[in-house]
């Protein structure tokens, strides 16, 4: 730390208690009141350096009630209190003195309001801490901030003598600069550098080229000021157009230092040097820092956002606070995952364990973002085609909003409704497959086993059959959970999806050519594979089968369809219908293993269908007989 020597005599200042004394062998005749200290003083000096402390002792000595011999001084409102007047004394007898980084802008307020002038006396106090403090402390980074952190304690005079935006402008612009351009030495990593770069060792250089700078170099370092000054020096750094990311950076880094609830899950921040803040003074900071966040999207890590979030309801910040963080974090909902999304609930009021309106919510931002941002491209939802890149964080969203349901399905205090509202905000065509909200109704299904078959179907209205996997159809036609509307749906687009499946086939078939062999995997040549006439005729037999598989195909619908309209009526007939139903089945699984006769790739599919058929008829009969039962 740069330092400079003022006056040249001995020290002759001893402390006595709560009294400073001049020992320069002549009796004191001023005695300076500072708080609760005393300086033994002598006049002269202090006459012939101080224009308010002349005429303060020039008022005390013509008062009648002051004495000859002594005279006494009160300085109730001096700037640095006793501890500047000390060295404010010390610089007025001449007593060796140093300004340091430390000490200046004490010195600096003290003198303006003694008003040591240079009208008074030569290389005054008010021009020597004026000239340290612009040719050496605003030169040099550490130095600049020390002096900065002083100014904490001298408001507002500092602040009038415009020292402390001189401190933030010098340290602004230093931020904004390559440090290895400066040209003062600095401390990184425990080591001086020089001006050119190398590193030195008591003063020396030792030749060694120091590691790089990187641009979070500066952090730490204004992370030790208040946040008052912080802010103003955040300010004026972003003033001088340096990126977003940096500032961000630093703001990030100082809520990691004073809010310990950002450290949950991250490696330990240290604390500030004053100490852990209060709940109060982190509330306080967590609002300050929230408006002082730039507001564009990707610029804030989303697990920050989160962090944050979940400091201020800990702390019960207010609406305005939680509310912006959740808009935040709704921009940027696509680079979440499941764990953060696990808000916990820290009000009293609410029953569930995570906090699903605040997830709610951020959804809600989400998809009106995106709303807007397609209402600017002006692509129709029709023209986008699902895994496209304009489709992604939708998607990316969808997946996870569907795991967020599965995880709090087994909550026995979350409502339906609350659930069911959640799960409609997805849009449908966001969902590229319907198997995580199947997952995620299937899982509620099973925690909450009271919900009657209306409200079991209602939930179910959500699930798309069409769009289910075929592990989910599997999985959902032997699930007991699900209402039978909803088993006879998913085995009927089951079907359905066969159906077209083989009518490609059909295409294909129907495109080929005619000369093409269909048993070889190459062109024959002359004298090579079977014969011309050979392959037209394999071809016809094939066209004839795959006709008569058609034909079988339509005629399965139309019973899956019969039967689909016998069971919703199931509750207004009686045994006639079970017997009607009965025989529909048993013709459904007939004309199943028809069709299995006709192909072997089709029969494998439809032989899985008449099982399902088959154990779908226990269940009709199973419900047909609690029916007679109840009537």
């Amino acid at each position: 730390m740069a330092c400079v020597k003022l006056g040249s005599k001995p020290d002759s200042f001893k402390r006595q208690g709560q009294a400073w004394i001049c020992s320069t062998g002549l009796p004191s005749d001023v005695t300076v009141e500072v708080g609760d200290m005393s300086f033994h003083l002598h006049k002269f000096p202090l006459l012939s350096k101080s224009a308010l402390l002349e005429k303060l002792i020039e008022e005390t000595s013509n008062s009648p009630n002051s004495s000859e011999d002594q005279c006494i001084i009160k300085l109730a409102d001096l700037p640095g209190g006793a501890k500047s007047f000390e060295l404010v004394a010390r610089f007025c007898y001449g007593v060796k003195l140093e300004l340091t980084a430390s000490n200046t802008v004490q010195l600096r307020c003290a003198a303006d309001h003694l008003q040591m002038t240079e009208e008074i006396s030569e290389g005054n106090l008010i021009s020597q801490t004026e000239m340290f403090l612009n040719q050496v402390i605003l030169r040099n980074w550490k130095d600049s901030l020390k002096a900065l952190q002083s100014c904490e304690n001298l408001v507002p005079h500092a602040e009038t003598l415009n020292i402390v935006k001189r401190c933030i402008d010098s340290l602004a612009v230093k931020a904004c600069m390559d440090p290895n351009l400066f040209s003062w030495p600095m401390e990184y990593g425990g080591a001086m550098q020089s001006p050119g770069g190398t590193v030195l060792w008591n003063g020396i250089s030792t030749g060694a080229r120091p590691r790089n700078f990187r641009i979070d170099w500066w952090y730490d370092d204004v992370a030790n000021l208040s946040f008052p000054l912080y802010k103003r020096l955040i300010l004026a750094i972003e003033a001088r157009g340096i990126r977003q990311e940096i500032i961000v950076g630093s703001l990030t880094y100082y809520a990691q230092k004073y809010l310990p609830g950002l450290n949950r899950r991250q490696g330990s921040v240290p604390t500030g040097a004053a100490g852990p803040l209060s709940e109060e003074e982190q509330k306080k900071l967590l609002e300050e820092l929230n408006s002082l966040l730039p507001i564009q999207k990707g610029l804030v890590s989303t697990k920050i956002l989160f962090g944050l979030l979940r400091t201020a309801m800990i702390l019960k910040a207010g609406p305005t606070c939680v509310s912006n963080l959740e808009t935040r974090i709704g921009l940027q909902l696509d680079q979440a995952n499941l764990e953060d999304l696990l808000l916990p609930n820290f009000s009293h009021t609410m029953e569930t364990l995570y906090n699903v309106e605040c997830v709610q919510r951020m959804l809600e931002h989400f998809l009106k973002m995106d709303q807007i941002e397609n209402d600017d491209d002006d692509v129709a939802i029709d023209d986008m085609a699902i895994g496209s890149s304009d489709m992604t964080p939708l998607t990316n969203v969808a997946k996870l909003i569907d795991g967020f349901l599965a995880e709090i399905a087994p909550d026995v205090n979350l409502k339906l409704d609350k659930f069911q509202t959640l799960a409609s905000l997805v849009p449908d065509y966001a969902r590229p497959l319907d198997d995580g909200i199947y997952r995620a109704i299937d899982i509620y299904l099973k925690g909450h086993p009271w919900l009657m078959e209306e409200e079991r179907e209602k939930l179910c209205r959500l699930i798309d059959c069409q769009k289910l996997s075929l592990e989910a159809c599997t999985h959902a036609a032997q699930n007991e959970r699900l209402p039978l509307r909803v088993v006879v749906q998913v085995l009927f687009f089951e079907q359905l999806q066969l159906r077209t499946s083989i009518a490609g086939c059909l295409l294909v078939s129907d495109n080929l050519d005619g000369s093409r062999p269909l048993r070889s995997g190459v062109i024959p040549v002359s004298g090579e594979g079977p014969s011309w006439a050979t392959a037209v005729r394999e071809n016809q037999v094939l066209k004839v089968g795959m006709d008569n598989m058609r034909m079988r195909l339509n005629e399965l619908e139309k019973e899956c369809s019969n039967m689909r309209q016998e069971i919703e009526k199931l509750g207004s007939k009686g045994k006639g219908s079970g017997i009607i139903k009965k025989f529909s089945l048993n013709k459904m699984i007939k004309n199943n293993q028809m069709c299995s006769a006709q192909e072997g790739s089709v029969s494998e599919g439809t032989r899985s269908v008449s099982a399902k058929l088959e154990k779908l008829q226990a269940r009709v009969n199973k419900h047909k007989k609690q029916l007679s039962i109840d009537l």
